[in-house]
């Protein structure tokens, strides 16, 4: 649904709830865009929210407390991804715009419920990752677009690395339902091939759990150990409506780390930037020629350009904060985040029942943004 535009005017209030690891790069970015005002951050937890409020110069409080807030227009929502679902639907109830972090929720039904109760009540639902709003995908789907690799024919994606308990005090909740590296990093992978290839319509994968326990690298519970409950190691390949395909390698199990992706097209092979981050570089190299086939030589790529992260996390708040002033739908819609949910949750039964899975839903064709947009442009007056 488009959203109908806003009787407000002026910035956008913002309200987060969650006051985790992440936070601090959503409200970081956000307080840098004008079309946007950080008013609260909300967690269960008062002292987090309390330490943040107080670093960054804003309010804080419970929850509920943002819920209620007559100043928050949006709420974004970056709890665990178990919380997504109750998150988003109590800010709807509340008559507020929501912003998910990925996944939407763990669960297609409830998910479907939530964006129903948005449509009804006239509200906009966002679900990162909003990495595609960056100018490194932008700019690969600009040299698709100009036809630099001919007809677009398939996708290599690889993300291995040894997994988040390295880095994170609190990493149980990453090996458990709705997260586990399908559901974690899988949305960034898969959102990407969306934008390139369009709707998915039919997923294949297996999968294997690589440490039945973990242990904590980091933080005051470091060396403290946990169960692991879902797949650590996934590998999936996915037809699309076009006709195209690709493979993906997820994994929590690798000893090293390799980021790859790559799209196969009838000229050439484009490398396409991590799409974990905004920028990158985008490299181009052509199709061999017959004394090449078996030489064994390593390709020769060419950089296209070379794309800084000019901005970070809170690229699709601001996108949304824009839609619900002057209407239309964001590029990271609820319909989308739906879409990639249908995916991952498609992947999982398929690893549960060694069976290619149809999908159950479709994404029309996403748009490309306008050359040089920008969250740090005042769009809102």
């Amino acid at each position: 649904m488009t959203a109908p535009r806003s009787i407000g005017t002026g910035p956008v209030g913002v309200g987060i709830i969650g006051a985790g690891m992440i936070s601090d790069q959503y409200v970081a970015n956000l307080l840098k865009c004008p079309d946007v005002r950080v008013v609260v951050i909300g967690d269960l937890d008062p002292d987090r929210a309390r330490a943040k409020g107080e670093l960054y110069g804003i309010e804080w409080g419970t929850p509920d407390a943002v819920l209620g807030h007559p100043d928050v227009e949006l709420v974004v929502n970056i709890t665990i991804p178990q919380s997504h679902a109750e998150v988003s639907m109590a800010a709807i109830a509340a008559g507020k715009h929501v912003w998910s972090e990925k996944p939407i929720t763990a669960h297609r039904a409830i998910a479907r419920t939530l964006l129903t109760a948005a449509a009804r009540a006239g509200l906009l639902v966002g679900v990162a990752p909003d990495t595609n709003y960056g100018p490194g995908l932008q700019t690969a789907r600009r040299v698709i677009a100009r036809g630099d690799i001919g007809t677009p024919l398939s996708a290599q994606t690889a993300i291995q690395y040894p997994g988040p308990d390295l880095f994170h005090p609190n990493p149980e909740f990453l090996f458990s339902a709705g997260a586990g590296p399908l559901f974690d990093i899988g949305p960034y992978y898969l959102t990407a091939l969306a934008h390139l290839f369009g709707p998915y319509a039919q997923v294949s994968a297996v999968g294997s759990i690589g440490h039945a326990r973990r242990t904590i690298g980091t933080g005051p519970r470091a060396g403290a150990t946990f169960p692991v409950t879902v797949p650590t190691h996934i590998s999936a390949i996915a037809q699309f409506a076009s006709g195209a395909v690709s493979q993906s390698l997820i994994s929590f199990d690798s000893p090293h780390s390799r980021i790859s992706f790559e799209v196969i097209g009838t000229e050439a092979t484009l490398s396409v930037p991590d799409p974990n981050k905004f920028g990158g570089t985008v490299r181009i190299t052509p199709k061999v020629g017959i004394e090449d086939v078996d030489s064994g030589a390593e390709p020769v790529w060419t950089d296209i350009a070379q794309e800084p992260e000019r901005f970070g996390r809170g690229a699709g708040v601001v996108d949304m904060a824009r839609c619900i002033r002057g209407g239309g739908t964001p590029i990271a819609s609820g319909e989308l985040g739906y879409h990639i949910l249908d995916v991952m949750a498609s992947m999982a039964e398929s690893i549960e029942s060694g069976r290619t899975v149809d999908m159950t839903s479709s994404i029309s064709p996403i748009p490309m943004l306008p050359e040089g947009w920008d969250p740090y442009e005042q769009t809102i007056f």
